[in-house]
């Protein structure tokens, strides 16, 4: 499931900035290229922190339309993303149209290449759904604008596991918040999407003694997975009225909207999914009321953009762990400001994270 939607028919006068995803993004560049068959879209939100720097998604949109709200609502996480966790980057995303098992080739990574290096370093692309490291090898062939290439070419690698690393940290100090202590041993935790980082999630809480349902669309990961991690495997989208400790979405975003909120029956929501709440605000305010911990997505899932980070900047696989680590910090700041301000914790990392953007603004001006 991608991020929401709104009708087309609203749309015929004002395509893109008519979009309810629009959100004073700095530049939106359509790539298209007849002999590939490449149609891509990049959404630079905002530079002010440093350059837009956030993965590349290929997927079969249901539209245009769906493809251009998912990189707006993408590339916009990706800025608070950078933000909240003191990071001197902008927000960016890219999208390419199609099917990643089908139709992805090298000739079609070049080309995208070519459009991220047009942009002259003002957006860095990285890996994301539908991509993997040997991409961004391809990729680095034609632009110095790519991050988390292989490690024997010089990068950082798959930044997945450091992604996971991060959500396991901000998942038990949402543990804490709720229940006195991080202990996830015999939590019932639900993993939403058992991709790399969902598989990676699940290893650690796995490894921790909590009791662990997977669920997934492809069914012989499931059955791998179930058999190697001793999981539970519950099929289907019928997963929300499930009795949990925590839900962790690790798959696409808004999962958690109209028609699954009030079906919800847990108690701390922490996963990897980028956008999880369909509506930011209605959906984090109903969560509030239902007493459900929630875990901002942008917060936890940042350990990726670190890992990626630090491959710019030099450091360490073992330094960008322990930045990640981080997280755990932070997410409990974020539960305590969410409390004493009576405020949603997506309101209150959002607040910090603008906050962050807005006096780097004013001190530059100045």
């Amino acid at each position: 499931m991608t991020s929401k939607i709104i009708e087309t028919d609203f749309l015929k006068n004002d395509p893109v900035f008519g979009q309810l995803s629009f959100d004073s993004h700095e530049q939106i560049v359509f790539c298209n290229d007849k002999d590939t068959g490449l149609r891509a879209i990049i959404s630079i939100h905002n530079t002010v922190l440093g350059p837009a720097l956030g993965g590349t998604r290929m997927w079969s949109y249901q539209s245009e339309w769906h493809a251009l709200n998912d990189v707006l609502r993408l590339s916009r996480g990706m800025t608070y993303k950078s933000a909240i966790t003191g990071l001197n980057l902008g927000g960016g995303k890219a999208v390419i149209i199609g099917d990643a098992k089908t139709q992805k080739n090298d000739r079609l990574m070049r080309k995208f290449g070519e459009f991220v290096n047009s942009l002259s370093g003002k957006y860095i692309t990285a890996e994301d759904v539908g991509m993997e490291t040997r991409d961004m090898d391809v990729i680095r062939e034609v632009t110095p604008f790519v991050t988390g290439i292989s490690e024997h070419n010089g990068g950082s690698g798959n930044p997945s596991p450091v992604t996971a690393h991060g959500v396991y940290m901000g998942m038990k100090a949402a543990v804490k918040y709720k229940f006195g202590t991080d202990n996830l041993k015999g939590k019932k935790i639900l993993v939403q999407g058992v991709g790399h980082v969902g598989e990676t999630l699940v290893k650690y809480i796995t490894d921790e003694g909590a009791h662990v349902i997977i669920n997934d669309i492809n069914e012989s990961r499931l059955k791998e997975l179930s058999k190697k991690y001793n999981a539970n495997v519950v099929l289907g989208n019928d997963i929300y009225n499930l009795d949990l400790d925590v839900y962790a979405p690790c798959a696409l975003g808004a999962t958690i909207n109209d028609q699954t909120i009030h079906k919800l029956n847990t108690k701390v929501i922490a996963g990897a999914a980028n956008n999880q709440l369909a509506d930011e605000v209605k959906h984090g305010r109903i969560l509030k009321e239902k007493g459900i911990a929630y875990a901002p997505d942008f917060l936890i899932n940042a350990g990726g953009i670190i890992n990626v980070y630090g491959e710019l900047k030099g450091y360490s696989k073992e330094e960008s762990i322990k930045k990640t680590e981080n997280i755990y910090n932070t997410t409990l700041e974020i539960f305590k400001h969410s409390e004493k301000e009576n405020i949603t914790t997506h309101r209150a990392a959002f607040n910090i994270a603008q906050n962050r953007i807005d006096n780097y603004k004013k001190e530059r001006n100045s």
